[in-house]
């Protein structure tokens, strides 16, 4: 990630828009379908028919980096990166992290989006509520001329002050016709440090906040990172524009427009 930021013209900003709406909408079939005794397998298979059959566009993820499905679905203690699987059936007590990407004419939203099933503890919903507004904390930072450490460092204080960690493996990052540009966006750090942000740029914010330590560990599968402790974890991410005077969700969904 040494290449320069991409700074968007009008016309690639406004086809971006088309990318995250049309991501948003997949959340809006996803909240209707996602429910206890599905497996991840079942999810990813209709989110892979409804981006191809009913939106005509491409799930970036398929393909990329060696990786054969559509999303990331990661339950529990899963950070990200759990793949789909046949046998693995969603419980009413478990949280879902699902995490999908979309291409449309060249060019790429990224979001993802928790599930809590009617019976997952009181514990889990207030680290996926914290989560959530953790992740908007973040996006409230973005204005030409703020930085990178003044979105880091407002995730990390919502945070810790709420008693959770802040991953710090993976990280948000620059998007537009590729999936991963430059910058990097770090969900920890210090106000006033790192790049400066401009008009123009678009990337993701996407934390990931456990229940108990920051610390991770991949699975064997190459892919699956879970918490080392076995304790909760959540994440939820966006789209992020940077416009003349603020932030530009690119990737709203119609229930957070009165965010």
């Amino acid at each position: 990630m040494t290449n320069p930021v991409t700074i968007k013209s009008l016309e690639e900003i406004e086809l971006m828009r088309q990318s995250g709406k049309l991501l948003a909408q997949v959340f809006a079939m996803l909240d209707d379908y996602v429910k206890p005794g599905l497996t991840t397998m079942e999810i990813n298979n209709r989110v892979e028919d409804f981006i191809v059959n009913e939106l005509q566009a491409r799930p970036a993820s398929k393909g990329q980096y060696g990786y054969q499905y559509v999303l990331n679905s990661s339950l529990n203690e899963v950070v990200c990166h759990g793949v789909p699987s046949e046998t693995q059936t969603i419980k009413a007590k478990d949280i879902i992290n699902l995490d999908i990407t979309l291409e449309k004419d060249g060019f790429i939203a990224d979001s993802s989006k928790m599930y809590v099933m009617p019976e997952a503890p009181p514990l889990a919903s207030a680290l996926v509520e914290a989560t959530y507004q953790a992740m908007w904390e973040g996006i409230k930072q973005v204005k030409p001329g703020a930085t990178l450490g003044d979105i880091g460092y407002a995730i990390q204080h919502f945070a810790e002050k709420h008693g959770y960690s802040v991953v710090r493996e993976y990280c948000g990052h620059g998007i537009g016709r590729e999936m991963h540009e430059a910058p990097q966006v770090l969900h920890y750090g210090m106000p006033h440090q790192g790049m400066t942000l401009r008009e123009g740029m678009t990337f993701t914010i996407e934390p990931m906040i456990n229940q108990g330590t920051a610390k991770t560990k991949t699975k064997r599968d190459g892919w699956t990172v879970v918490t080392r402790d076995k304790k909760l974890s959540a994440q939820s991410e966006h789209t992020v524009l940077v416009t003349a005077t603020g932030y530009e969700v690119l990737t709203l969904r119609a229930e957070e427009a009165l965010i």
